[in-house]
């Protein structure tokens, strides 16, 4: 049953909810939300550019550019200029960007318990394929299908997760 008010509301205070937890979860791993997004995003894609990597993310260069240089700082990606474009610099995984990988599904995961959790797991999934479709009705994607030049389209249950 819908209460009284506009459905943004509750969208956006769950969303808020579920950002905190996971921010707990990726505290120990010293990651932000949106810097685990980015780790896995080059972990799927490979090497990309910074500029590709704002655009993918819909955010600017310049937010991009603070976010991975504190990444670059950690150790966990690598930046390198571009030798096709010397004004272009790329982004890349290193090892330590690599393994800290596994550590950042498996805080997901734990919030995707904490999901179900709190509303049940069918619930949890139907939430879930209904958050999908909301972000493909808006013109969304996971941001390594658009660095990969991929469409809108419905992907696998993997790839619909971040």
């Amino acid at each position: 049953m819908l209460r009284k008010g506009h459905k943004l509301h509750a969208l956006l205070h769950s969303a808020d909810l579920i950002e905190q937890h996971l921010r707990i979860e990726l505290e120990p791993l010293g990651l932000r939300p949106r810097q685990a997004r980015v780790l896995n995003a080059l972990g799927r894609v490979g090497t990309c550019s910074q500029v590709e990597l704002a655009r993918a993310f819909n955010v600017s260069p310049a937010s991009m550019s603070t976010m991975t240089q504190r990444l670059v700082q950690g150790g966990y990606i690598l930046r390198e200029v571009d030798p096709d474009e010397r004004r272009t610099n790329t982004l890349r995984l290193t090892e330590k960007g690599k393994a800290l990988l596994s550590d950042v599904h498996a805080a997901w995961r734990n919030v995707d318990k904490i999901i179900e959790n709190a509303i049940g797991s069918d619930n949890a999934d139907q939430l879930a394929d209904l958050a999908f479709d909301l972000r493909d009705a808006l013109g969304g994607q996971p941001p390594a299908k658009a660095l990969a030049g991929g469409n809108s389209q419905r992907a696998d249950s993997s790839d619909r997760h971040r």
